[in-house]
């Protein structure tokens, strides 16, 4: 059986990189593996429209709701990619997936409403559109600070000619998104979870030693369910 894993974190974590980097460990292993990234911005009506809102080019306000149907909307229009991706690897590598909708849209809505919202996205992401949820949850937790500062180094987007697309250039709804997944961490929202801590006391851990991490998540994960 395919593992789905889901690569998450606020904006400038290391997602893409990490994401690569473990695809191509494991495939180094003999485990055949890939790496599926959303949002799909050239790919998907969902995407497309995601862009527009990102680079602040939709001239009317967008709700946290009508905001997660697209992001929504951008998965629902790639079950079938997912399918053909899980029909001929091992392993499937999310670069983003449906933790993220929620912790980003519940850092949009009063503090009590937060848990709300994350378990309606679940809900319209899996129950309504029927996007399979990643059985294994890798959170790369990196400070702020750092992540702003590594957003400033990201190469140009499809999508804007901004260094900061609209989510990255707030502060206050990075700081939200970050208290978001750590409550989904640690309540187990969306399935199960691994951290990986991406600093340590005297800077940044070397990228392949991120993706090691991960792998090991994996590969104990898939042992795991083989003796099921």
């Amino acid at each position: 059986m395919t593992l789905l894993v889901a690569i998450e974190g606020g904006d400038g974590a290391g997602k893409a990189t990490a994401a690569s980097n473990a695809c191509k460990l494991l495939i180094e292993r003999g485990i055949t593996a890939c790496v599926i990234s959303f949002p799909r911005y050239s790919d998907t009506v969902g995407g497309f429209a995601l862009g527009e809102f990102l680079s602040g080019r939709i001239p009317v306000p967008v709700t946290p709701r009508a905001a997660a149907v697209l992001y929504g909307l951008d998965r629902l229009e790639s079950i079938d990619v997912i399918r053909m991706a899980a029909s001929s690897n091992e392993v499937v590598i999310f670069d983003r997936y449906i933790a993220s909708n929620m912790a980003y849209q519940a850092s949009k809505v009063p503090h009590g409403d937060m848990r709300t919202m994350m378990d309606w996205v679940f809900q319209m992401e899996t129950e309504t559109f029927g996007v399979e949820p990643p059985k294994l949850s890798i959170y790369l937790d990196t400070p702020i600070k750092i992540a702003y500062e590594l957003i400033s180094l990201k190469h140009r987007r499809s999508y804007t000619e901004k260094q900061y697309d609209e989510h990255e250039a707030d502060l206050e709804l990075q700081r939200r998104v970050r208290e978001n997944y750590t409550t989904i961490v640690e309540n187990g929202l969306a399935g199960t979870w691994e951290v990986v801590n991406t600093v340590t006391p005297i800077g940044m851990r070397p990228p392949l030693d991120i993706a090691a991490e991960i792998v090991d998540y994996i590969l104990a994960h898939i042992k795991g369910q083989g003796k099921r």
